[in-house]
């Protein structure tokens, strides 16, 4: 079974770049990862299609997990996800997790081929600690 996929939208491209390098630096290619960050004239901001579009490159039968850094990212993302074709829509779980740290236990949880569900709340867990 495949890995679930990881998705980091940033306000700040440098962010998003920023840490799924990171992502990739602990969990290698094991996790399908994608990111995005930032407004379509280079500035701060997220975009709903951008969102897609890195939902559609980490893709994963096992499901994706979305993190997000601000409630404009949130915002844009839970647009994205209800743009979804219903059958992807119901495997695309947003998580209130920080954005860094959260992406980086979730690659963790996914790299070792744990359910969507564990992957979102493994992260979660993390952040109420």
């Amino acid at each position: 079974m495949p890995n679930v996929g990881i998705v980091i939208v940033s306000h700040s491209a440098k962010i998003a770049e920023g840490t799924a390098d990171m992502v990739h630096q602990m969990v290698g290619n094991s996790v399908p990862v994608a990111y995005t960050g930032g407004n379509a004239d280079g500035g701060l901001g997220t975009d709903v299609g951008a969102i897609i579009n890195a939902i559609d490159r980490a893709w994963s039968d096992a499901g994706v997990v979305v993190l997000v850094d601000l409630g404009g990212a949130e915002t844009n993302s839970e647009m994205a996800i209800e743009m979804l074709d219903a059958d992807r829509r119901s495997k695309v779980l947003l998580c209130d997790a920080p954005l860094v740290e959260g992406s980086i236990i979730a690659a963790a949880e996914a790299s070792g081929g744990a359910p969507i569900d564990q992957v979102k709340s493994m992260a979660e867990e993390m952040h109420r600690q």
